[in-house]
């Protein structure tokens, strides 16, 4: 398993390769639709957004409330393709890792490859064991949208694979392949 401590430089990010298996300490921001949608709003329209972007992670995900003792409830990703619509702007902007579920679409994977940043994979259906990897979460901006707003979280060793590199790699691409040879069967 490899290491990415948070936030990310180019540095950090080039020895990535798709499909790296990654433990990711440091902080990061979590937003969903409504806190992108926001985002975005904003950097269209040249106004100010509340937190910064440049070399930060954005995890595709709303926590659900802490249980007694936590510092947060279950905080597994949500699916990232909805957030394609806002993600290139946001990378424009400096951010440099995008942690969710799911393939991305051909406009998102041009511009994490254009702007040297990477999209990372992690556990859906495991929330409540991702929970345990964050050490410190509170509100960061957006506090009207509920969970949906932006959160400031600090986690250890927090699973994810790297899904698109800056090369161009794309782990879903490497896989249908490789179960493909092994299977016998075409690709679709």
């Amino acid at each position: 398993m490899k290491k990415l401590t948070l936030p990310a430089s180019g540095d950090d990010i080039e020895c990535l390769k798709a499909g790296d298996s990654l433990f990711i300490s440091g902080e990061l921001y979590s937003a969903r639709d409504a806190a992108h949608r926001r985002m975005h709003y904003a950097l269209q329209n040249g106004l100010d957004i509340p937190v910064a972007l440049k070399g930060r992670a954005i995890y595709y995900m709303g926590p659900s409330p802490a249980p007694p003792g936590r510092v947060i409830g279950s905080c597994g990703p949500t699916t990232s393709k909805r957030m394609d619509k806002y993600t290139p702007l946001l990378i424009e902007h400096g951010t440099k890792v995008v942690i969710g579920k799911g393939e991305r679409s051909q406009h998102v994977k041009e511009a994490l490859k254009h702007s040297g940043s990477i999209y990372l994979v992690t556990f859906g259906g495991a929330g409540a064991y991702l929970s345990k990897c964050v050490k410190e979460a509170e509100v960061a901006a957006y506090a009207d949208l509920g969970t949906e707003a932006i959160w400031r979280i600090r986690v250890e060793n927090f699973p994810a694979v790297v899904a698109y590199d800056i090369y161009g790699g794309d782990l879903f691409e490497q896989e249908t392949a490789r179960y493909s040879r092994s299977t016998g069967k075409a690709e679709d």
